[in-house]
């Protein structure tokens, strides 16, 4: 009896025996859009091409994306933001990362296969970048480039990522302006009528970014025990305003100043008295900073008003973010040391603390200097 030929099950693929004395394995396999096509593998022996047939059911059954021709950049860019950027990364991360794939990098990429994208390609598309808008804009291009081709690489998708071989654009560190200890105090005098002098006091006093001052909750603020706690911030994406983790998802108990219990204490007051002007129109979110229904108020309305009081008290222009960094020159001032204050701030590494550190008033500096001719004038002697 004849015996019965066996055969492989469904979606495992097939081995076929060509006319030039070659062996044919095909194998439905996961394109980076998604969808399934079918990959052919090539062997001089069934063995040999029984083993590549292999490779390629092990990486559908890991889901791993398999392209039976080389994608271009136009396809795994999108691919790479939906799939891997988006569920990983903050929505802010991918709105960024989106801007800079649809702007720059896709125009002048796009066609290109990640397999045969050279490193002249890279640079003449950063080039190009930076003569059409900054060193900056291009330079971040260069990053989020890097880091979509290392997922194809850790997607075998290509074996090297060339953008690595291409030096990023170089750029000036930005050094704010910070205002000194008078201008702030003047500042502090200006706001002090205003309905977000508190949430400006917070950002003067313990260095808050703008997302974490409109995403506070009166639940973090502990007036008994001078505590607040930063734990969540408020953004705005795409028109959708929604609450997130601080930056580095680094929360932080502070001590609360004195200085800012009573801006507190009459923002307190003052939303009371919005509650019972509202009635049944008050939305309740828990939020020290809020409109005048109760709902979150927008990060970017602390800067409109920030630069209307900055303006009012005739003093430069700065960022609220300046602001902050005008508080960890305070702390230096003060030679509070860099690690209690990369605490206070929210610093991810000692480093940034650091940098904002070497911003130091020429008046600390010269209160440096004068300490060391005392100990050198002492050791002479």
């Amino acid at each position: 009896m004849a015996s019965e030929r066996k055969r492989n099950p469904n979606g495992a693929g097939t081995i076929t025996k060509r006319k030039d004395g070659r062996y044919q394995a095909a194998v439905y396999v996961l394109q980076p859009d998604g969808t399934r096509a079918r990959k052919f593998a090539y062997g001089k022996t069934w063995t040999e091409c029984d083993t590549k047939r292999r490779d390629l059911l092990a990486k559908v059954d890991s889901g791993t994306p398999v392209p039976t021709r080389s994608a271009k950049l136009a396809e795994w860019l999108p691919y790479w933001l939906e799939h891997i950027v988006k569920p990983r990364r903050k929505p802010t991360t991918h709105a960024k990362y989106e801007t800079h794939v649809r702007l720059y990098l896709i125009p002048r990429l796009g066609k290109k296969t990640l397999e045969k994208l050279s490193v002249r390609d890279v640079r003449t598309a950063l080039t190009q970048i930076t003569n059409a808008t900054t060193h900056a804009t291009a330079k971040e291009s260069h990053r989020v480039l890097r880091s979509a081709l290392t997922a194809a690489c850790r997607e075998e998708l290509i074996t090297r990522n060339v953008v690595k071989l291409v030096e990023a654009p170089k750029v000036d560190s930005y050094e704010g302006q910070l205002w000194t200890l008078d201008e702030t105090l003047a500042f502090i005098l200006t706001a002090r009528r205003d309905p977000l002098y508190a949430a400006f006091m917070l950002a003067v006093g313990l260095g808050l970014r703008r997302g974490e001052l409109v995403g506070l909750r009166w639940q973090d603020i502990d007036f008994d025990g001078r505590t607040v706690r930063v734990r969540k911030q408020r953004q705005r994406v795409g028109g959708v305003n929604y609450e997130d983790d601080t930056k580095n998802r680094r929360k932080r108990t502070l001590p609360l100043p004195v200085l800012c219990i009573a801006p507190l204490r009459w923002q307190r007051m003052r939303q009371q008295a919005m509650r019972g002007k509202a009635g049944e129109n008050w939305h309740e979110t828990d939020l020290v900073f809020t409109t005048r229904t109760g709902r979150p108020i927008e990060g970017s309305n602390v800067l409109r008003s920030f630069h209307r009081l900055t303006a009012k008290a005739g003093l430069p222009r700065i960022r609220v973010h300046d602001a902050r960094h005008g508080a960890a020159t305070l702390l230096a001032a003060g030679n509070v040391h860099p690690r209690t204050a990369m605490e206070l701030l929210g610093h991810s590494k000692i480093s940034v603390t650091m940098d904002v550190y070497t911003h130091v008033p020429d008046a600390l500096k010269r209160e440096a200097i004068a300490h060391m001719d005392r100990m050198l004038g002492r050791r002479r002697r």
